[in-house]
């Protein structure tokens, strides 16, 4: 198959790199220090699935979409932050053939309607992703905790698309577990659950994921979270794979929370880089569609608000010059 991941970061590169290296035509829209590096040494991914890598003449590298833009298609993956899946969809337009299939592998709620709004429900489709992927040097990402398989799914509930059978085939096949569902939208609900409890809060306390469950004050904030999300989605009319937040929670406590104990939150690590946050994919969400429902989300509304505060400290840090010893 031949298949374009845009906006390729520690996703983007990890899925790109086993599927080239298991025979497929990938390319991958990144920026211009991954380029660089993927240039010199090839593209390696290492941890929890094994080892892999791929040449760099085996990979197509570009910075802009320019110059895929007569290139023919199966699958466009959309590895971006959410608050850019509006620019992605925009500069996917610029791909002259407009045959390919659009996959949001993003985290966060939105960005699939997004997709089918612009190209349609039968050319659209969602993953949810519970894996911990991160660039610990250029051109190398580790896979470092997962959840569950990653899952591929269409819009029409019940439903497997054979377009979401044929991706998520190949990228299992490729050596990253992954399956069509017929629920996507239960399980990316099912992950805004899981990404509004813990991501926010461990960013604002620096803190990996496990330790906010170990400790019973951070445990209360995150019950609230859970509670005020699952109410928003049931709210909204949305489908969810429990019956009620405390089900969840023992599911969350239980499963999920162990499997990434150690893992530090993604948007912990924008923060520190002085990038922009997608908190408003997240308890900014939930904050937004209960305001929408009339149901009262005080705690996502202040996790919200802080990491609003935490991302402008850091970019003011990022920018205001060092000052020289006396």
């Amino acid at each position: 198959m031949r298949i374009l991941i845009y906006g390729a970061g520690a996703l983007g590169q990890a899925v790109g790199c086993l599927l080239a290296a298991d025979g497929h035509d990938i390319d991958l829209v990144l920026r211009p220090r991954y380029k660089e590096a993927i240039l010199k040494k090839g593209l390696s991914v290492a941890g929890l699935y094994g080892d892999f890598h791929v040449e760099p003449e085996n990979i197509g590298l570009h910075e802009v979409i320019n110059s895929v833009r007569n290139t023919v298609f199966d699958y466009v993956l959309i590895t971006t932050k959410a608050f850019d899946t509006n620019s992605a969809v925009s500069q996917l337009d610029g791909i002259s053939i407009q045959s390919f299939t659009a996959v949001s592998l993003q985290n966060g709620c939105g960005n699939f309607e997004i997709l089918i709004e612009k190209f349609g429900e039968a050319r659209s489709l969602a993953g949810r992703v519970i894996t911990g992927f991160e660039i610990v040097r250029p051109a190398t990402v580790m896979i470092t905790v997962s959840a569950d398989a990653i899952h591929i799914g269409g819009s029409r509930e019940g439903h497997i698309p054979e377009k979401a059978d044929r991706l998520a085939s190949a990228i299992n096949k490729s050596g990253l577990p992954c399956e069509a569902t017929p629920y996507i939208q239960q399980d990316l609900h099912a992950k805004l659950l899981y990404n509004c409890a813990l991501n926010p809060l461990g960013a604002i306390l620096g803190v990996p994921y496990g330790a906010l469950a170990d400790d019973p004050a951070t445990r209360k904030i995150m019950d609230q979270v859970i509670d005020e999300t699952f109410a928003v989605i049931t709210a909204s009319g949305g489908a969810i794979h429990w019956q009620d937040g405390s089900a969840y929670r023992t599911f969350f406590y239980e499963k999920q929370v162990p499997a990434t104990y150690n893992h530090r939150p993604s948007m912990l690590q924008d923060i520190e880089n002085g990038k922009p946050t997608e908190v408003d994919a997240l308890t900014g969400y939930v904050s937004t569609l209960g305001r929408k429902y009339g149901v009262v989300t005080p705690t996502c509304d202040l996790l919200s608000h802080l990491i609003r505060f935490k991302g402008k400290q850091s970019n003011t840090s990022s920018r205001r010059p060092a000052r020289r010893a006396p």
